[in-house]
């Protein structure tokens, strides 16, 4: 799967956005092109090489007549409307200033459609953001991974007066995403630059394991005196150590003030959801109220949406999430013939060992349909599989991209029955605003 890591130790804007995509390789004359489409009248951009605490980085450049617009969400929506831009490329312009509008919205009390952008809705704002859809685009990545993220410190000046960083509307865009204290006294994480992240941003941590194939490093406008005031992009194919090892991400939350039947069923929604698995753990929490806790492993992937259903039915104020390296079986779906039909399961090896494990409901629906102790099914299927040839075993799982196989030894019946019932259960059920040229 083809990705981008976005190192912001120094925080991100707009502009060191688009410099770092053209500087990892995104077509320079592809983003020119998208903005001129546009008809914003005596605009231009350009990209040129810098020098940031002695690395070489790319700074875009933009020139415009003196404007004073303070425009609306439908007057964004006019302008893009005009342009020349692929529906992808409009789409994810809209998102980031749908979220921009969202945010301002919420601080200054008011509606999406009543707001009016001040800083973000200048020139220099409205390139910064379509060219960042358009680059975006281009890179052509399948997922989005962060650092986290440095606000900065001190005060700015923006329309409304001077404000702490990170101004409110920045505040509100960063809602739910790790941030880090960097001691830089100055905006290094601007509105424009964190609509960004919460628009294309699939989740936050250190860098994966990845195949590098390109970088990009976009300059901010200010030369610092100890970092470099720039954006990194790291853009290659996610990669795992091996088959037996990968990466996934813990969600945990303590709950003390939902049902049972609640926990019972955002558990099935969570399964359901895409979770590799999903726990919960009777907890004796503050004040002594019986509490549980509400684990959930999954693949990063999928973070936002299984945080999402976390939010939404357990009604939680806070979601704990680390990173775990996993060491696990190659595996492959098979199945085993037992004198009731075929009962599906994993065949699994590790460190030179091989296990089958048939699947509960395949067990369980043969019991109920031949009336037999599901007892007595696992351990036929057992030694179904125990009567095979390992080296068929081995063969099956070196073939796992092929459909799953039916390992037919002949095993005496079990419990008097000898007709073969050639049921195939073998589905996986595994739970395994100007203010932004800094």
């Amino acid at each position: 799967m083809r990705i981008a890591y976005l190192d912001c130790s120094s925080g991100i804007s707009g502009d060191m956005t688009v410099a770092a995509l053209v500087d990892a390789g995104v077509d320079p004359q592809a983003i020119i092109g998208g903005i001129a489409s546009l008809g914003l009248p005596g605009v231009e951009i350009s990209f040129q090489q810098v020098m940031r605490c002695a690395f070489r980085a790319l700074h875009l450049r933009i020139t415009h007549p003196e404007q004073h617009a303070h425009r609306h969400l439908a007057d964004i929506h006019a302008i893009l409307d005009r342009g020349s831009l692929a529906p992808r490329q409009k789409q994810l312009a809209l998102r980031i200033f749908h979220e921009i509008a969202k945010a301002e919205a919420t601080v200054h009390g008011t509606t999406v459609d009543q707001i009016h952008f001040h800083e973000v809705g200048a020139i220099d704002s409205i390139v910064d953001i379509v060219a960042s859809a358009i680059g975006f685009d281009l890179l052509g990545v399948e997922e989005v991974i962060s650092s986290p993220i440095p606000t900065g410190r001190g005060q700015v000046r923006i329309a409304h007066g001077v404000c702490t960083v990170p101004t409110p509307g920045t505040a509100e865009l960063l809602k739910g995403v790790p941030l880090v204290d960097v001691p830089v006294n100055l905006e290094l994480t601007t509105p424009t630059g964190a609509a960004i992240l919460k628009a294309v941003v699939d989740r936050f941590g250190p860098i994966p394991s990845m195949t590098i194939e390109s970088i990009g490093h976009g300059a901010g406008t200010k030369d610092l005196t100890d970092r470099a005031n720039m954006l990194r992009i790291l853009v290659g194919e996610a990669t795992t150590a091996d088959a037996e090892h990968d990466e996934v991400l813990v969600l945990e939350t303590n709950l003390d003030d939902v049902s049972g039947e609640i926990v019972g069923y955002t558990k099935q929604r969570l399964l359901a959801a895409g979770a590799l698995d999903v726990y919960s753990i009777p907890l004796q929490m503050k004040k002594d109220r019986p509490g549980v806790l509400l684990g959930v492993i999954c693949r990063p992937a999928d973070q936002a949406r299984l945080e999402a259903i976390l939010f939404e039915e357990t009604q939680t104020f806070g979601i704990r999430r680390t990173t775990a390296q996993r060491t696990k079986r190659t595996r492959v779906g098979c199945s085993v013939k037992t004198p009731w039909g075929e009962v599906a399961g994993k065949l699994g090896r590790h460190a030179g060992q091989l296990v089958f494990t048939p699947e509960y409901e395949a067990c369980a629906q043969i019991a109920r349909q031949f009336a037999v102790p599901l007892r007595e099914v696992y351990r036929s299927a057992d030694e179904a599989f125990r009567a095979q040839d390992p080296a068929v075993a081995q063969t099956l799982l070196a073939k796992s991209d092929a459909p799953a196989p039916v390992i037919s030894p002949q095993v005496k019946p079990v419990g008097g029955h000898s007709h073969d019932h050639g049921h195939d259960h073998s589905h996986d059920h595994s739970h395994d605003h100007g203010h932004d040229h800094r």
